[in-house]
């Protein structure tokens, strides 16, 4: 399949998902054209080319603004990343995980070193003027860790309340992100996450809504309105049935429900890809964009 014919399937399978949505196809027609833009940010393993100055100027040819790093070792590299970002559209979006450990761990040797390596990701964050760090409370396969009942839930409020301060003194947050049951029991649907945001009581507490993730939703518009602009600091985007680049499941990979609730809240952050990619890159990247910036228009 070449570039054009990707594109073309994709956008019909979205526009026939659109145009019989609720009541979305008459909303959108009729709505006043919302100006917000689409900051699409690409991990570190998105982008084609050997170093970050190759990924860099691909990046900026294709017009991203934002580069999402892992944060294991990030202290070590922050020099390195301000360095490569010197004179660039491209700014630091989200810092995803990289600590070790994990917050509802029964060990305290194991919460220690969450506690530890945390702590550092948060301050190198800040200082590359990241929107804040994503972490989720536990994985299924984190064991042993603490019960899921409400004791739990407080404890998480009040150790998101630490974190939370902690990252406002370094001029960043924490980002909580649910994820589906295959991957998580604790914090599966956006509100969820941003009930557990608002409930610790601290600015630097915030969430995020993950596309593939979203599977847990009814709907992808009111999960992320769930959140609003109060609470949603970051996304993250992928084909919706298997995880690749959007675009490459055809008629499944439709944004615009979601899309449409990131524009009515003037959603200032970004939207990053966090996929693998099953086609050639060089094709299925630029047209994924395409993809994006189309159902962008759509909303």
């Amino acid at each position: 399949m070449n570039r054009k014919e990707f594109l073309q399937t994709s956008l019909m399978g979205a526009a026939a998902v659109a145009a019989t949505t609720t009541g979305a196809g008459l909303l959108t027609s009729c709505a006043p054209k919302n100006n917000t833009p689409l900051r699409i940010s690409f991990q570190e393993g998105t982008a084609p080319g050997k170093t970050l100055e190759e990924k860099f100027d691909y990046m900026e040819n294709l017009g991203i603004v934002g580069f999402e790093p892992g944060g294991w070792n990030l202290a070590n590299r922050v020099n390195e990343f301000q360095q490569a970002l010197s004179g660039r559209n491209i700014k630091i979006s989200a810092i995803c995980a990289g600590f070790s450990g994990f917050l509802l761990a029964e060990d305290p040797a194991v919460k220690a070193q969450f506690d530890s390596t945390m702590r550092d990701i948060i301050a190198a964050a800040g200082e590359l003027g990241s929107t804040g760090v994503i972490m989720v409370p536990v994985f299924n396969h984190q064991k042993p860790c603490l019960p899921h009942t409400l004791e739990t839930r407080q404890y998480l409020c009040e150790q998101m309340y630490e974190l939370g301060e902690y990252a406002l003194k370094h001029n960043t947050t924490v980002i909580l992100e649910p994820l589906n049951r295959r991957e998580a029991h604790y914090m599966r649907q956006v509100a969820d996450a941003a009930a557990i945001a608002r409930d610790s009581k601290s600015a630097g507490v915030k969430c995020m809504g993950d596309f593939w993730h979203m599977s847990e939703e009814t709907s992808d518009y009111a999960a992320l309105m769930a959140a609003g602009s109060k609470y949603l600091q970051h996304v993250h985007i992928a084909s919706r049935g298997t995880r690749q680049m959007p675009g490459e499941n055809g008629e499944l990979d439709n944004y615009v429900d979601g899309f449409r609730a990131l524009k009515e809240m003037n959603y200032p952050y970004y939207v990053s890809f966090e996929c693998g990619c099953a086609g050639e890159r060089e094709v299925v990247l630029p047209a994924a964009v395409e993809l994006m910036r189309n159902q962008w228009e759509m909303a």
